[in-house]
Parts: structure tokens; C-alpha cells; sequence
């Protein structure tokens, strides 16, 4: 069983990597297999505008993620504040906003997030997102700008 304190070190050095950008360097933090869900309406899964957005299952799918993330954001206007971590066990949740700005339209935006992980044998084996889908739905929507 992890300890609180492991989890909490995994959790940072997620939050760490993710800040950083590199979406292998990311993905060594996951387990092989894994439970990663999204808390979006589930028709709105992997659209054309936002294909990061679906549920994955493999280390692989974790670094299509944030690939995939990266790719459909400016990475100049690119910020997250993380407000607290609090950690029970294996289990961990992040509370913060994320700020970015959609490539396809420039429209910025700013989504309010909880993250659920569990962490086992100092790997993420769980990863639910509960987001502003609202926001970032209506920041990819309608034609790019100019």
C-alpha cells in the first residue's frame, strides 16, 4: 500500500512533469494499465476539436493525452494553479483552475478542476478529471480566428 507520504511525492512530481511539458516524461508516471476517466457528457468524447478528451486505459493513452493537449493549446498562454492537494492514503485529489488558450479559435479560457489519482507501488493508477467542460467546450467552438 502506498504511504501519504509517497503519494504526495507522486502527486508532485506529476504536477512537476505536467508543468514541464513532455508527454513521455509524463506518461513514466502511470501504470501500464489504468483507470483514467473524464467527466464529460460522453457523446462530447474524442470530437475533432477536442480528441484529448475521452477515456484511456494504457501509459501509452496517457502520452496521447497530454500530446494530444499540448498540440490544441498556445503553449505561451498556458498556466495552472493548483490550490491544494489533499492526500488519504493512496488516494489523492488536486483542486486548481487551469488557464489556456484554444489554438483552433485564440479563445482563452479558464476551467475550475478537481483530479482524483491513486497511486500503487508509486505509479498512478487512476486519473479522473472533473472539469468546467462548459468552458472549454464554447473555446473550441465555431470557426478560427484570424
Amino acid at each position: 500500500m502506498t504511504t501519504p507520504t509517497t503519494t504526495r511525492a507522486v502527486v508532485e512530481e506529476l504536477l512537476g512533469r505536467i508543468a514541464k511539458g513532455d508527454p513521455g516524461l509524463i506518461a513514466e508516471m502511470y501504470a501500464e494499465q489504468g483507470d483514467w476517466k473524464l467527466n464529460w457528457p460522453e457523446d462530447e468524447h474524442g470530437r475533432a476539436e477536442t480528441p484529448w478528451i475521452r477515456h484511456r486505459v494504457t501509459r501509452a493513452d496517457a502520452a496521447a493525452h497530454f500530446d494530444q493537449l499540448a498540440r490544441h493549446h498556445v503553449p505561451e498562454e498556458v498556466g495552472t494553479v493548483i490550490e491544494s492537494i489533499l492526500v488519504d492514503g493512496p488516494h489523492a485529489v488536486v483542486l486548481g483552475e487551469i488557464r489556456q488558450t484554444a489554438r483552433s479559435t485564440g479563445r482563452a479560457y479558464r476551467s475550475r478542476f478537481a483530479l482524483h489519482l491513486t497511486v500503487e507501488n508509486g505509479l498512478i493508477t487512476r486519473h479522473h478529471v472533473y472539469e468546467d467542460s462548459l468552458a472549454v467546450a464554447q473555446a473550441f467552438a465555431g470557426p478560427a480566428t484570424s
